[in-house]
């Protein structure tokens, strides 16, 4: 008896050891650790929606990836910073539409991430900058081929990808409407509630909350806007489609299409001869670029330089909620006076 007991203890170790081990192997998985939801947004006008959306609900966490001075994301380059914030991210949501030009990258090295696509669905404009037909009709050909129930499976991009490219062909810039923006924070909500069911109900109804604010705000620039007598305007580059044609503006010109980009002395020429010729009194630059080429047409034309934001940039806190609403109420004392 005096050996079997050792025998039986020695077992009962082994298997304890065993057991703790695969305890531990458990415990390293992030999805055991806790019930936290780790949301990150791809850019700055995505995190306000979500901020909307996920307000006061417990154990969810929004961080914005990129950092709140980074614009748009046509050509943006994934820093080692933003990796590290995805490591630990359960959902990335993106605005699509081809913004997010490094989303493949993230698929591959991330293939258990679920993506919520706030574009998905929605009909898209043609980016005039990758048009090559004048005759296409933006209503008949803009659709993004991806459904909304289709929940964000990886392969919906490679489907894409077989109708045309996704990158840049399509304007990417919807939440600068206002009502572009609700079709964006309903998508992302209905989403969520789709991948996070336990909190379906107080995010339908965060959801509801924000969208009759943006209705309001919607309501109150139509009524101020729609009586202008100037509709004809000059943007920076092409962040506005989605804007005038919610609000009946005539885009004859574009100073610089291409964030990066110096127009050519031909091209200065060309918008100079459109601004006298339309009698063309306003130009309206960006926060996020230089002013100086407007300048330099507003001198030889004699039309005023003002700011119009298409709110891609701003600070990623969580008091953020109102940032839209606020800014697109600037934009509209911007276009009151401009346009009078």
């Amino acid at each position: 008896m005096k050996f079997k007991i050792p025998k039986l203890l020695s077992i009962l170790l082994v298997t304890s050891l065993l057991f703790i081990g695969c305890n531990n192997t458990q415990v390293s998985d992030k999805s055991s650790e806790d019930d936290t939801l780790n949301i990150v947004t791809s850019f700055y006008p995505i995190y306000i929606s979500t901020l909307n959306i996920v307000k006061d609900i417990p154990n969810v966490t929004l961080t914005n990836m990129t950092k709140s001075q980074t614009g748009c994301l046509h050509d943006y380059q994934l820093t080692p910073q933003d990796l590290k914030t995805l490591e630990n991210a359960d959902i990335l949501i993106i605005n699509g539409a081809g913004m997010e030009s490094f989303l493949d990258t993230i698929i591959s090295q991330y293939p258990n991430l679920e993506i919520i696509d706030a574009s998905s669905g929605l009909n898209l404009l043609e980016d005039d900058i990758h048009s090559h037909d004048d005759d296409h009709d933006a209503d008949d050909d803009h659709d993004h081929d991806h459904d909304a129930d289709d929940d964000h499976d990886h392969d919906h991009d490679a489907d894409a990808d077989d109708n045309h490219d996704h990158d840049h062909e399509y304007n990417a810039h919807i939440w600068v409407s206002v009502s572009g923006n609700i079709a964006e924070v309903k998508n992302i909500a209905s989403q969520l509630e789709n991948l996070d069911p336990e909190n379906k109900d107080a995010y339908e109804a965060n959801t509801n909350a924000y969208v009759s604010k943006l209705e309001a705000l919607k309501t109150e620039m139509h009524a101020e806007l729609d009586s202008l007598p100037n509709r004809d305007i000059i943007t920076f580059h092409e962040a506005f489609p989605y804007f005038a044609e919610e609000f009946n503006l005539n885009i004859v010109g574009v100073i610089e299409i291409e964030p990066d980009s110096e127009p050519s002395a031909k091209e200065i020429e060309n918008i100079i001869a459109t601004v006298k010729a339309n009698n063309i009194k306003a130009l309206f630059t960006e926060p996020q670029y230089s002013s100086q080429v407007a300048q330099t047409i507003a001198n030889e034309t004699g039309a005023t330089v003002y700011e119009l934001d298409p709110i891609v940039t701003g600070d990623a806190n969580s008091d953020a909620y109102d940032d839209y609403i606020n800014k697109m109420q600037k934009n509209l004392d911007v276009l009151k006076e401009a346009l009078k």
